[in-house]
């Protein structure tokens, strides 16, 4: 029985055997992820910290309402839930970089 080959879409990525780096030309969809996840990443812990010093005032501003401290403690917790779910992203990120010998994700946050 002969096996038909079958033309693959990901000509344009090469990886070789012994590891090292990943040739993606930058119009491909792993070009492109490479090219925005640090300004994502940037802009994730700029809204972080916009959203804790707004909720850092809401508290300050509060005047002893129960409800508008109420509002800001939840705005912290949210902000500090946000915070550890981008920094467990990150973490994967780089983690499955280094477990697939894939060099350019390594090399997005340098």
């Amino acid at each position: 029985m002969k096996i038909a080959q079958i033309d693959s879409p990901f000509k344009s990525i090469y990886v070789p055997s012994s590891g090292g780096d990943v040739n993606v030309n930058g119009t491909d969809v792993g070009g492109i992820i490479s090219a925005i996840l640090p300004y994502i990443f940037g802009a994730a812990s700029l809204l972080l910290l916009v959203y804790l010093v707004t909720a850092g005032l809401g508290m300050m501003l509060s005047r002893g309402d129960p409800k508008a401290m109420q509002s800001a403690q939840a705005k912290i917790t949210n902000a500090l839930i946000g915070f550890v779910i981008v920094l467990f992203a990150f973490a994967i990120v780089s983690i499955i970089g280094r477990v697939f010998g894939i060099s350019v994700i390594g090399n997005i946050f340098r």
